[in-house]
């Protein structure tokens, strides 16, 4: 019963499934059913291509109107594992269904873990071409309107803020540039890999989704002490307000560094949007 809480993620074990509800006034919309795998890091043995398909048929049978892909597809390459092609990831995930479809953006490790990006200056990137490959829309700096029950809705997207991290170099993200097709006060989702967004309270966007974390990977009754982020365990894991806006950050799949999760097993995170007060 507790062997996900304190054992490394295998390719028998299967993530529970975490629900998040948010009520915001802005949101006129029919409930908004979310599904979310972050941070898949998919490698052998620890999480495999074998672990993702059932993960991918568990996700589907939650029949969610949207699937979001917050980052991180391919593994730690300081992890001791065996990595696993981008190519052979997504061919997985082209599985993946729900009415409004599947998208994603890029994490850190996505590009500073992916050789053709380090040989290539960071010009291609293994992942971005394996998605174009698919229909899973790939949200670089960028939005697209989706319609939901008649009404419709903007999902925007940013790049990694971490992918050149190692260099001191800014990230590859662009809000600006994400929002410019969103017109003022449209109902918007942000989906960024990094939580640390959130901290810049931009109000184009009610709720914000994302990974990175692992939510901390060791949770110590709330303390996560490894959680990678800037504003140390503010944004670590599950639903944060503040000043009237929304982020969720899943505690995702996989995981980086070592492989062992404490007290935060692996999870697929299904958020309900609805409106409220």
């Amino acid at each position: 019963m507790l062997r996900g809480y304190f054992a490394p993620v295998t390719a028998f074990a299967n993530p529970r499934l975490v629900q998040h509800r948010v009520a915001h006034k802005d949101w006129l919309l029919p409930e908004l059913r979310i599904a979310i795998l972050a941070d898949l890091h998919i490698c052998k043995p620890w999480t495999s291509l074998a672990a993702l398909r059932r993960i991918v048929v568990a996700t589907n049978a939650l029949g969610a109107d949207l699937i979001l892909l917050p980052g991180d597809f391919i593994a730690d390459r300081n992890l001791p594992a065996l990595s696993v092609s981008a190519t052979d990831i997504v061919s997985v995930l082209r599985d993946l269904q729900a009415p409004l479809g599947v998208a994603a953006v890029l994490g850190n490790h996505d590009w500073w873990d992916c050789r053709l990006s380090r040989s290539t200056g960071f010009a291609r990137n293994s992942v971005a071409e394996a998605l174009a490959d698919s229909d899973i829309s790939l949200l670089s700096n960028m939005a697209q309107k989706l319609d939901h029950g008649g009404h419709s809705f903007w999902l925007a997207g940013i790049d990694s803020q971490q992918a050149r991290k190692h260099l001191h170099q800014r990230g590859f993200h662009d809000a600006d540039a994400a929002f410019a097709d969103v017109p003022h006060g449209a109902p918007t989702i942000l989906l960024a890999h990094e939580p640390d967004y959130f901290a810049q309270a931009d109000a184009r966007a009610l709720l914000q989704i994302s990974g990175h974390t692992h939510g901390g990977q060791v949770n110590l009754v709330g303390w996560r002490p490894m959680t990678p982020s800037a504003h140390g365990g503010r944004y670590a894991w599950g639903h944060i307000r503040e000043g009237g806006r929304h982020l969720i950050v899943s505690g995702g799949i996989g995981y980086s560094g070592v492989p062992l999760r404490l007290m935060q097993p692996p999870e697929i995170t299904l958020v309900t949007l609805q409106r409220g007060m």
